[in-house]
């Protein structure tokens, strides 16, 4: 069907003012991040007077942003990897076979989902603390703490998403596997995993997303070394001052690998959400 010029028209003023209001925060804090901190607390202007990269420079020295960044890497990267794993075999087991209670615990991986995090974060610090009181494995404060609480609240949405997407992948590719020799955990890893690759990555990113934005917990369960980004960048913000251009040039500057790996993985993760829907 032929599209008209009115159509054409509006569909492009549409997207235009979309793209405006997605990169208008974006433009704010590029330009405030070139500006010296006395430009950005004086009156707001769009376009910077004065440009300068010093702020993306002074950022390394005013917190240990450098610190802080490697406890977000490795606490997001541990707690997806690990999740998605431990969420694929759960996932399998649901999806390939009937047991009893199978019904029962998949409405109780989902209903977990409903709970608000505040409810689990007094408990989980009561336990980890009598942890290392009673056994000295220091959880508290510590990334493998950090790790096992962003598992408590992305498993169960990895575990219904995988199964749902293991769901539609054809269980003649398992009947087929078996044919060539391979008995359940071969046709596991052979053929079901490669063929739902766009829906691990999806979860994976999902799970890495959740895990690099999240404060509530990594405020509270960490101390200084272990402290990570979504945290640390308010210690920009002091008593005396607040260093609004280093803020600015921090932000831009942790989200570059972070987008750079959300474009790599696009692909999967469309596929995926693809998928799914069509599921």
């Amino acid at each position: 069907m032929r599209e008209s010029t009115s159509f054409k028209w509006t569909r492009a003023i549409g997207l235009t003012l979309l793209a405006g209001f997605a990169l208008l925060p974006v433009w704010v804090m590029v330009t405030s991040a070139l500006k010296p901190l006395a430009d950005v607390q004086d009156r707001f202007s769009w376009f910077p007077s004065h440009l300068t990269t010093q702020p993306f420079v002074d950022m390394w020295h005013t917190i240990p942003l450098a610190s802080y960044f490697v406890n977000s890497i490795v606490v997001s990267t541990v707690a997806s990897i690990a999740s998605v794993l431990v969420a694929l075999l759960a996932a399998y087991a649901l999806s390939r076979y009937r047991f009893r209670g199978r019904q029962t615990f998949s409405v109780v991986v989902l209903s977990t989902q409903m709970f608000p995090g505040i409810l689990f974060l007094l408990p989980l610090y009561v336990i980890f603390v009598n942890i290392s009181n009673s056994t000295g494995l220091q959880l508290y404060g510590s990334r493998t703490g950090l790790i096992i609480t962003y598992m408590t609240f992305t498993l169960p949405f990895a575990i219904w998403m995988l199964a749902g997407y293991l769901d539609s992948v054809p269980r003649e590719l398992d009947e087929a596997a078996k044919v060539d020799g391979c008995g359940p955990l071969g046709s596991f890893v052979r053929v079901v995993i490669p063929a739902a690759t766009p829906g691990i990555v999806a979860v994976l990113i999902y799970a890495f997303m959740t895990a690099w934005g999240e404060v509530l917990f990594a405020s509270v369960l960490t101390d200084d070394s272990t402290r990570t980004l979504a945290v640390g960048l308010q210690e920009y913000a002091t008593q005396n001052n607040v260093y609004w251009n280093q803020i600015m040039a921090a932000a831009l500057t942790v989200s570059v690998p972070i987008v750079i790996g959300f474009l790599l993985l696009q692909r999967y993760l469309v596929a995926g959400m693809t998928a799914g829907a069509v599921k």
